[in-house]
């Protein structure tokens, strides 16, 4: 898509990021436009079937809950203000240096982490009780980070103590502390409107003026002081896309959960019925228009229930 008196910059999973333009051509260095796309990624692939006002939902939703945290940590978002093209689904953004970590919260255990979970006792290196099902409720919300990883590629799990290896053990410590903290406070007021958050993944950035640089331009992550630098929550905030969202009516540990996430399009890619291997090469089908419009009414419903609002869709 392009957009007058802006630069496209990236183009991801999900969401393109523009550099505004100034009258004169130059980049506007103090922000980006970040516009959420109808696309929809599975299994580290980019599915050919949009699912339509995805977008619209992710941006709305995220913006609801970054109120909702104001007083927990700084959002990145600056304006709503945005281009008519992509009004409802798209925001103006702070320049932010990305931490290098992919901060992951979890109530319950679940997917990935109910596979490492069965061959080791743990996840990311933290001991769980014995006898836990799929959906069983944890003890208390955990920190199981991972890596990064290029698009096409698999996050990598990893420990909090390689969280330390690539930040510092402080912000390593801060990180974890925020990260469990949105997960459970998210739950707090999800579970009054019938939803349960099952796991999250948040992203976090630093103003480029506060980040330390090597000789050759890296960022020297030890060496930021988390209680002087200002951690800015960014990307999206407890999303379809970036959480698992349970019907809480529905909760029974020891069986697949009633999703409002895409977990419904999981479920299909993997079904039979797709006649797609996930272990093999081939690309993942098209989806069909019943798995669409499901996968669609489940994030609007979401939506709805989480803000008490009626969604409007993106123009």
């Amino acid at each position: 898509m392009t957009l007058p008196q802006h630069q496209l910059l990236y183009s991801g999973k999900v969401r393109e990021l523009y550099a505004p333009l100034h009258a004169d051509g130059t980049v506007d260095e103090s922000r980006l436009l970040l516009v959420a796309s109808d696309r929809v990624s599975a299994y580290d692939h980019i599915l050919d079937t949009p699912i339509p006002d995805k977008g619209a939902v992710l941006t709305q939703l995220s913006l609801w809950w970054f109120d909702q945290f104001a007083g927990l940590a700084p959002h990145h978002v600056l304006s709503t203000d945005v281009p008519e093209q992509v009004v409802g689904r798209a925001v103006y953004v702070r320049r932010l240096t990305m931490l290098p970590v992919e901060c992951v919260a979890r109530a319950y255990l679940t997917g990935g982490g109910l596979a490492e979970y069965a061959a080791t006792g743990s996840v990311s290196g933290v001991p769980l009780p014995p006898g836990l099902a799929d959906g069983s409720r944890l003890p208390e919300p955990i920190f199981t980070p991972s890596t990064k990883a290029p698009v096409g590629q698999h996050d990598e799990p990893i420990s909090l103590e390689q969280v330390v290896g690539l930040v510092g053990p402080r912000l390593a410590d801060r990180l974890r502390a925020l990260t469990v903290d949105i997960l459970d406070r998210g739950n707090n007021i999800a579970a009054g409107r019938g939803i349960l958050i099952a796991d999250t993944k948040v992203e976090f950035g630093i103003d480029p003026a506060q980040v330390p640089l090597s000789d050759d331009g890296e960022p020297q992550w030890s060496q930021v002081d988390p209680d002087t630098v200002e951690i800015t929550l960014a990307d999206e905030v407890l999303t379809p896309d970036s959480s698992r969202f349970w019907r809480a009516e529905d909760w029974t540990p020891g069986r697949t959960q009633t999703s409002y996430d895409k977990q419904v399009l999981r479920d299909w890619l993997t079904s039979p019925d797709s006649g797609w291997d996930r272990a093999g090469d081939a690309l993942p089908p098209a989806l069909p228009g019943s798995v669409v419009e499901l996968t669609r009414a489940r994030y609007v419903e979401a939506y709805e229930a989480l803000t008490g609002q009626t969604f409007t869709p993106a123009r």
